[in-house]
C-alpha cells in the first residue's frame, strides 16, 4: 500500500515521522576523518558537518540512526538527503557526489526497515539550500540574487532524478522559507515525473519566521497555499520554526485554510507537522524533554489537526517514542 493510500485509509491516529538527524550525528562525536573516509581523503576543503557525506563514508552510523527511529515507532523515515544537491554541496566541493549521496541515503533507510521487520515509508527530504530566489544577499542592492531560478531548478532536477530512480515513497520540500525556492523544487519534481513517467507524491513543509505565521520572505501561509496550489501536493505542513506550543495556533490556522481550499476545489490535502524540541538555549542545546514534547503535540493529535506528526531540530528517538506511545 502506498503512502497516499495509507493516509487516505481508515486511521485512528496520525502516522509517525522520525526526528532530527543532525542532533543524533552530534552524539557520535565524529571527526573530519569520519566524514572524509579513505575514498575521499584527497578532496579539498573541510567535510566535517556535511552530514550527507556520511551516507558514503559512515553508512553504519546513518543506518543506526534510521533504526533508532524505526524502533521508536516511526512509520516514515526521512532519508538523509536534506542538503544533497549541487547548490548546498558546492560549499564542500562535493557536487559530483550528489547522485551517490541520494541513492545511498534512500537505500540505507530501506535496509533499516527490512532489518527491523516493520513496514514503513521512506521519503526524500529536500532543503531550501543556502540561497534565496526572493531575498537579496546584499542590503545595498535589492535586485541582487545569489542564484537564478533555472540554476536552482537544475540542481533539484539532478537530486530528484537519483531519488526517483532509487524508489522513494514521496518527496518532501522541507523547511521552506522562500516560496520561489519551493516553486523551483515543484517545477523540478514535475519535470522529473514527466521524463520518467513515475508519479511520486509531493509534500511541502514550511518554516515560519515568527508568531505571525509568515515565511522569512514575508508571505503569509494563505498566500503560500495559493502560490503552490497548482503543484498537486499530497500534503502541506509546518516544521522547524520553534516548539510545538508556539506552533499550535499557526497549525490551527493552516488546518482551517486547507479545509477551505479542499472544499473549494474538491480535492484532498493532508497535513504534517514536525516542530523543534523548543528553542535552543544559549549553549545551542534543546531542553524540552520527550515527555514535555509529547504533551505539547497532544492537542495537534486530539483536535485532528495532523495526518503526520514527528520532530525537527533537537528531537531524538526518545521524543518520537513518546509521540508514538501517545498515539497508541
Amino acid at each position: 500500500m502506498s503512502l497516499r493510500e495509507t493516509l487516505s485509509g481508515h486511521r485512528t491516529a496520525p502516522l509517525i515521522l522520525d526526528g532530527a538527524f543532525g542532533t543524533m550525528v552530534q552524539g557520535y562525536g565524529l571527526t573530519e576523518q569520519d566524514f572524509r573516509g579513505y575514498r575521499y581523503r584527497h578532496l579539498s576543503g573541510m567535510l566535517l558537518g556535511n552530514n550527507e557525506m556520511l551516507n558514503l563514508t559512515r553508512p553504519d552510523v546513518v543506518e543506526e540512526i534510521y533504526a533508532a527511529y524505526i524502533n521508536a515507532g516511526a512509520d516514515i523515515i526521512t532519508a538523509n538527503t536534506f542538503s544533497a544537491n549541487a547548490v548546498s554541496q558546492a560549499d564542500y566541493h562535493c557536487e559530483h557526489l550528489v547522485g551517490e549521496m541520494n541513492r545511498a541515503g534512500v537505500r540505507l533507510a530501506r535496509e533499516a526497515f527490512a532489518k527491523s521487520g516493520r513496514h514503513g515509508f521512506v521519503i526524500a527530504t529536500i532543503g531550501p539550500t543556502n540561497k534565496s530566489l526572493s531575498i537579496s544577499p546584499d542590503i545595498n542592492a535589492p535586485a541582487c540574487r545569489a542564484i537564478t531560478f533555472d540554476q536552482l531548478a537544475e540542481a533539484y532536477i539532478a537530486q530528484m532524478s537519483a531519488l526517483v530512480e532509487e524508489g522513494v515513497d514521496a518527496i518532501m520540500l522541507e523547511t521552506i522559507f522562500d516560496t520561489l525556492n519551493a516553486k523551483a523544487g515543484i517545477y523540478a519534481a514535475q519535470e522529473i515525473m514527466q521524463i520518467t513517467g513515475c508519479r511520486v507524491p509531493l509534500m511541502l513543509s514550511v518554516t515560519v519566521n515568527d508568531a505571525s505565521g509568515r515565511l522569512l520572505s514575508g508571505q503569509t501561509l494563505d498566500a503560500f497555499l495559493i502560490s503552490v496550489a497548482h503543484s498537486g501536493m499530497m500534503s502541506v505542513g509546518l516544521n522547524c520554526s520553534f516548539g510545538a506550543d508556539d506552533m499550535l495556533p499557526i497549525l490551527r490556522n493552516l488546518h482551517r485554510s486547507i479545509e477551505r481550499m479542499c472544499r473549494e476545489d474538491g480535492g484532498r490535502c493532508f497535513i504534517s507537522c514536525h516542530p523543534n524540541a523548543g528553542l535552543p538555549n544559549f549553549l545551542g542545546q534543546y531542553d524540552v524533554t520527550p515527555e514535555r514534547f509529547a504533551e505539547s503535540v497532544r492537542p495537534m493529535i486530539t483536535e485532528g489537526l495532523v495526518d503526520i506528526i514527528g520532530g525537527c531540530c533537537g528531537t531524538t528517538p526518545e521524543h518520537i517514542k513518546a509521540i508514538a506511545e501517545l498515539c497508541r
